[in-house]
């Protein structure tokens, strides 16, 4: 029997896509966060180094990365109690974040809560392990049969950010639920009200003692351009961990050889992180500024790679409005139903190509 799913969404673009590329002067696509600078030479150059991968891979990673991905969460995310037996790599998050109710054993009568504006993959792996999904961002809300909640930390699109009290609400209530609660925190080094990481969920404040049934979820895609190598992890309960790794095994999701020192490279050194970081927010700060002068306002948008905006009106209008600027941007609606009047723009695009954006808007 197939499984039911929606239609990729991106696909609903194409229409406004042909008209952007017709614009003078071509398109500028802001509608997707796929990284355009280089890979640090120094991953690239572990990941070459590795290519001698005539042995399969351990699924549960090398120790090296291992002891790296502990190491990192140490160093950048205030996280000094975790060992190897805390962590697990990943095929990228979005792979882990697609299977995860599958592998919890969630089925029919199971429920997932997810954000309120929502990546869309979070229901997705609702969808196919059978369970039923729940936007909901109040604790209050969550009801007994609640088996995973997905918080986004900071947030796509809205680059919402979650303080430890926000945090520690959403741990209390998921262990009077006993249900798992995982923190998808992939964009915790592009925070733009300062140059640390935003809060982790397992920060020693949220987590009062205990990581039982906690998980963050990460990703090196956005900090170090790695995603087109898939590179992701999983960080919290060491039951969860054990066996998250056991259907893995059995799967055979293995992280490529290279791709784990390539890893072991990207996350034993923060200077490439800091450099990216001051990119992506000089772009911000332009197109921020042009959108605001055109005429949106920026709701959120404290951290990430996206600009969550809003005129007000239909987001499928203003997305059309800035297609015919040659301009493609992703309509809110793509993100859950009470999203109609934002769009969400992407600063993952060069800088020749962010400065004519700007002109364009400064123009219209």
């Amino acid at each position: 029997m197939a499984l039911t799913l929606p239609d990729f969404p991106w696909d609903t673009l194409e229409p406004l896509k042909k008209k952007a590329q017709s614009f003078p002067g071509g398109i500028i696509d802001l509608s997707v966060g796929s990284p355009v600078d280089p890979t640090p030479e120094h991953i690239r150059r572990a990941l070459a180094e590795a290519t001698d991968a005539h042995a399969y891979p351990l699924t549960a990673g090398s120790v090296e990365l291992r002891e790296a991905i502990v190491a990192w969460y140490a160093r950048r995310r205030g996280v000094s109690d975790l060992s190897v037996a805390n962590v697990l790599p990943s095929i990228g998050s979005k792979e882990l974040i697609a299977w995860l109710p599958l592998m919890l054993g969630l089925g029919e009568g199971d429920l997932v809560v997810q954000p309120t504006v929502a990546y869309p993959t979070y229901a997705i792996g609702a969808a196919i392990a059978g369970a039923t999904v729940l936007a909901s961002d109040d604790p209050a809300e969550w009801p007994a049969n609640t088996k995973l909640i997905w918080l986004n930390s900071p947030g796509n699109p809205d680059g919402r950010v979650l303080g430890i009290e926000g945090l520690r609400a959403a741990v209390v209530r998921a262990r009077e639920l006993g249900a798992v609660i995982a923190n998808d925190e992939c964009y915790a080094e592009l925070n733009w009200d300062g140059d640390e990481p935003t809060p982790s969920i397992l920060d020693p404040r949220v987590l009062g003692g205990s990581r039982d049934h906690v998980l963050s979820v990460y990703s090196l895609s956005k900090q170090s351009n790695l995603a087109g190598y898939r590179a992701g992890f999983v960080a919290g309960c060491s039951d969860i961990i054990a066996e998250l790794l056991a259907v893995r095994k059995h799967a055979g999701l293995m992280p490529p050889a290279p791709v784990q020192a390539a890893m072991v490279a990207a996350l034993g050194e923060d200077e490439s992180v800091a450099a990216q970081r001051e990119v992506y927010r000089s772009r911000r700060d332009r197109l921020k500024a042009a959108l605001e002068a055109y005429g949106f306002r920026v709701d959120h948008s404290e951290a990430g790679l996206y600009l969550w905006v809003t005129r007000g009106d239909d987001a499928w209008k203003a997305t059309a409005e800035l297609a015919d600027l040659g301009i493609l941007v992703t309509p809110g609606t793509f993100y859950g139903d009470g999203s109609h009047q934002h769009v969400r723009v992407a600063l993952t695009t060069t800088d020749a190509n962010i400065d004519a954006a700007v002109a364009r808007l400064a123009a219209a």
